[in-house]
């Protein structure tokens, strides 16, 4: 027989799904906005879980992939007409092969060092987009006239449409989930909690720690490339201000305060620091304040996130029998 937790979590889960699909119809252009703002963090919280959730990887520097999977799309669209959509995986393949070149030699920093250095990267993205690099980027004026996404012939305009828009971004963060809770419960990801609960004792069990954290690094870098072709999309422009430092940070307390490892912890992260500055706008002055103390009373009185991941359990009786692997 199910515990009682179990059989009430899947109808409060599905009476939120439901909710959050009808909730265009309902509200404002304006809270509608937010929602999509919500999960374009959403994807991009669930994104870095993968490098520092499931990796146990301090990485400060993820707004340089989103920059860099935005750019790849601004470019492209308004210099040759590709459909936006179409750009996505190639955002994508662009930024995996930025992470794939600058995380190889710093894939066995640990900890600060690694944090410091992933600060490093993004500011030194941030400035070569300021400074016209190759003079394709637009310096800080950055690029306008990116097209809107097109879906079986229909435009799509993420601000004079947010509901529309909503249903896309809805779509691309449901296949993330999916995807994401599949790789969370298959071998590799097993691996990489595993060596991100105790990497010595990983390696000792012939796991190929760099590896798996240098593969961890390129996927969340790729989902991140992808997140900045929705992004692109919907604001029609972008600058070199909307990759600051300050993203990197919004997304890193999305996943630490959610829940570190948790796809549920993640989501609710985003709607916490996305969503509910937009409800208490009159406090909007003190919100690096109220950032502040919530990292520190979370650090202090609950580290592992308000959502943590379950420990998982391995049966013994099916340990034996080989039901199940490690």
């Amino acid at each position: 027989m199910k515990p009682a937790a179990g059989r009430i979590k899947k109808p409060a889960y599905g009476a939120i799904i439901l909710l959050w699909l009808i909730a265009p119809l309902f509200i404002g252009k304006y809270w509608t906005d937010v929602l999509n703002n919500v999960a374009i963090y959403a994807l991009l919280g669930l994104s870095l879980n993968i490098i520092l959730g499931y990796g146990g990887m301090f990485h400060m520097g993820h707004a340089a992939f989103y920059a860099i999977g935005a750019y790849t799309t601004a470019i492209i669209n308004t210099a040759w007409g590709v459909p936006v959509l179409w750009l996505m995986p190639l955002a994508g393949l662009a930024a995996g092969l930025f992470a794939l070149v600058v995380a190889r030699p710093i894939i066995h920093l640990r900890g600060d060092y690694l944090l410091i250095v992933t600060i490093g990267m993004v500011e030194i993205v941030r400035i070569a987009l300021i400074n016209n690099v190759f003079d394709i980027t637009g310096g800080a004026n950055g690029i306008f006239g990116i097209s809107s996404p097109t879906v079986f012939g229909f435009r799509i305009n993420g601000i004079v449409a947010p509901a529309h828009y909503f249903y896309l971004v809805t779509a691309f963060l449901a296949i993330t989930i999916v995807l994401f809770y599949l790789l969370e419960n298959s071998r590799f990801g097993r691996a990489l909690k595993f060596l991100c609960s105790d990497e010595v004792a990983a390696e000792g069990s012939g796991i190929n720690t760099a590896g798996y954290k240098l593969a961890a690094f390129v996927i969340g870098a790729v989902w991140a490339g992808m997140t900045g072709t929705l992004y692109a999309s919907k604001m029609g422009f972008i600058s070199p201000e909307s990759f600051s430092f300050w993203e990197s940070v919004v997304m890193f307390m999305i996943v630490i305060l959610g829940g570190s490892g948790n796809i549920a912890g993640v989501l609710l992260g985003a709607a916490l620091i996305i969503g509910l500055p937009e409800i208490f706008q009159g406090l909007q002055q003190y919100r690096l304040l109220i950032f502040g103390l919530a990292l520190m009373i979370m650090m202090i009185f609950r580290p592992q996130g308000i959502l943590p991941p379950k420990p998982r359990s391995y049966p013994i009786d099916k340990l034996e029998k080989n039901e199940v692997s490690l």
